[in-house]
């Protein structure tokens, strides 16, 4: 198939929705598809690009301000572009992630010309809209105003799935008046596994030797890593721990400050970006992952954690429940609670037995979200959007 991805944010963005594009288009590309993405450029001017047989046609485009890290196309020349290009690719199945000005601008041009074309969406008003700093009461009427965007535009797909069961009924909670199909961002179990050794990235990134609580992903405000931060005193108390923090975001410097006013200058590790190539090490060599985060429409970061063998501690809010399996592969705590936290943190790096139990489950669940499983799912969804259309004709 020839196969057409567009999306508003890409690898490499640190967010869910960019990474599993790139993951996506990676795997249908080993699988001898003929795979192009539109992707917003990295600079003020259209590029074409090729990366590992997959073409990537940037849109021009400008930093938003307000969200670092996220670019934005003008609406206008960037329609004109995204026609051009699926002008000339002839995709056979387009694919949008998002209801934004790429993802707007692939399903006018897809419906103008009869092109099969389904959506995935990744999208929660929370992981943009704190940005703003807005009042509380402008904040949720720009919420509603965010989601009526984005029912207008996935209403008109027949097609629509989501990472998770809770991503779906979100959807469908907020105006989206059909069936959304639960289909994981999956994950590749090759590279993220227990027998990845990440012994050196100790000495580079100097931890100590002590147990290793791991938090990988944005540090933003809708992570809520400061509740993390608050439950290490408790856990200190019991045990002697090295939290890792590791990769970029905006709320970097207020994470420092709470380190030095609680003084836990010696006991926290801020990593900063961490390459492709060391992320899956950098999971073997912990003892546990934790998630406070309460915007996850799944968590690609706690899925690659399960695959590395590694119980979780996750707050109990949105998908995240869909992979803690509280009590099983890892604890669920109430949002905001610090103290509940550490006690399940405690509870687990004080029980060598329970810790690789938990551990061993986590790798157990992991499987259903093989990556190989996931894009099989998809060709037979775009298999079944080309049907479809074909017999509309």
């Amino acid at each position: 198939m020839k196969i057409l991805l567009a999306t508003d944010t890409y690898y490499p963005s640190t967010n869910g929705a960019a990474y599993f594009t790139h993951g996506l288009a990676h795997s249908l590309s080993s699988l001898r598809h003929e795979v192009f993405v539109i992707i917003p450029s990295q600079t003020i001017k259209n590029t074409v690009i090729s990366a590992d047989s997959v073409i990537l046609y940037g849109v021009r485009s400008l930093p938003l301000p307000l969200y670092p890290g996220f670019r934005f196309s003008l609406p206008l020349l960037a329609r004109k572009y995204i026609h051009k290009v699926i002008q000339k690719v002839k995709p056979d199945i387009i694919h949008i992630q998002n209801h934004f000005i790429i993802g707007k601008g692939a399903l006018r041009f897809a419906q103008e010309h009869r092109i099969p074309i389904i959506g995935t969406n990744h999208f929660m008003p929370e992981n943009l809209v704190h940005y703003l700093h807005l009042p509380h009461f402008l904040e949720e009427k720009l919420k509603q105003l965010l989601w009526h965007q984005f029912v207008e535009v996935y209403s008109q797909l027949r097609i629509v799935t989501a990472p998770t069961r809770t991503a779906a009924e979100l959807m469908q909670r907020h105006g989206l008046a059909k069936e959304v199909i639960p289909l994981s961002c999956g994950i590749d179990l090759q590279r993220f596994n227990p027998a990845n050794n990440g012994t050196y990235l100790r000495e580079r990134y100097h931890i100590p030797d002590r147990p290793i609580i791991l938090y990988v992903g944005r540090l933003d405000k809708e992570k809520k890593i400061e509740v993390i931060l608050r439950g290490l005193p408790f856990i200190l108390e019991g045990i002697d721990v090295q939290l890792i923090l590791a990769g970029i975001g905006a709320f970097r410097n207020h994470l420092e400050r709470i380190v030095h006013k609680l003084g836990l200058h010696e006991y926290v590790t801020f990593t900063g970006f961490v390459p492709d190539e060391d992320l899956p090490n950098l999971y073997t060599f912990a003892d546990i992952f934790v998630s406070a985060g309460i915007a996850e429409l799944q968590s690609i970061a706690t899925m690659e954690a399960m695959a590395s063998a590694l119980p979780v501690v996750a707050v109990n809010a949105v998908a995240l429940p869909e992979l803690v399996h509280d009590g099983e592969n890892g604890f669920l705590f109430p949002d905001g609670d610090s103290q509940v936290f550490a006690e399940k943190v405690i509870c687990i790096l004080a029980d060598g037995r329970l810790k690789c139990e938990m551990g061993q489950k986590s790798l157990s669940l992991i499987q259903a979200h093989d990556m190989n499983r996931v894009v099989k799912q998809f060709e037979l969804l775009y298999s079944s959007a080309i049907e479809h259309a074909s017999s509309q004709v």
